[in-house]
């Protein structure tokens, strides 16, 4: 059992990500601007954070935790103070507090700009842009023991079980196979110090990564 924050909680990742890691036996502290009563289960507590707040205040809420996710995003709305600044300031926090497991969800081909012009990415510049420096910042200015996980677009369908990894094209992905290969990256310290571009396919989530 771990304790884990889950930074984005209230999202469509993150609502089904605390769900998922509370079912796999672990603390959850489902962090969000606001409470709306999603969580229920024994093992899941929710946290009020403000990615607009400073390092310190959000470092009180990582106190004693043994890995921080962040599916936290503005859609759009607060790119720069949300996706971008307030992803660093956890990451700045989760080393200023002593936590060393950071799993970050990001976008397909983030650190790869000449991409950007393929398919949906082509649409959301700005999106690629926060995403980019986040990823950044994570794997090159911090000693935190990161995984960044790249999804193509997501999708609200059933989760087949089954991705590819290291993906040449920036295909569909369904909610659920993100979610549960999130919560399978916790357990997969051989991830760490890595960035794993993914769509949905045809290999089993835990044997995907084990490549």
């Amino acid at each position: 059992m771990k304790k884990v924050l889950i930074i984005g909680a209230n999202g469509r990742v993150g609502s089904q990500l605390v769900q998922k890691l509370s079912e796999n036996g672990h603390q959850v502290w489902a962090a969000g601007r606001k409470d709306y009563g999603k969580f229920s289960t024994s093992n899941v507590r929710f946290v009020t954070m403000d990615l607009l707040s400073d390092v310190d205040a959000l470092a009180k809420q990582m106190k004693d935790m043994d890995a921080v996710y962040f599916v936290s995003g503005s859609r759009g709305k607060d790119l720069l103070q949300v996706d971008l600044h307030g992803a660093v300031k956890t990451m700045q926090a989760a080393e200023k507090t002593g936590v060393k497991r950071y799993i970050m969800l990001s976008s397909v081909f983030a650190l790869q700009p000449e991409r950007w012009n393929e398919a949906f990415l082509k649409e959301i510049p700005n999106y690629n842009i926060a995403k980019h420096y986040a990823d950044l910042y994570l794997s090159r200015l911090t000693k935190l023991d990161y995984t960044i996980l790249q999804p193509g677009l997501l999708k609200e369908e059933s989760g087949s079980g089954t991705i590819a990894v290291n993906v040449e094209n920036p295909g569909p992905n369904a909610i659920p196979n993100v979610v549960e290969t999130l919560a399978a990256l916790l357990e997969a310290d051989h991830t760490i110090g890595k960035v794993i571009t993914m769509h949905d396919g045809n290999t089993p989530i835990l044997e995907a990564l084990k490549s």
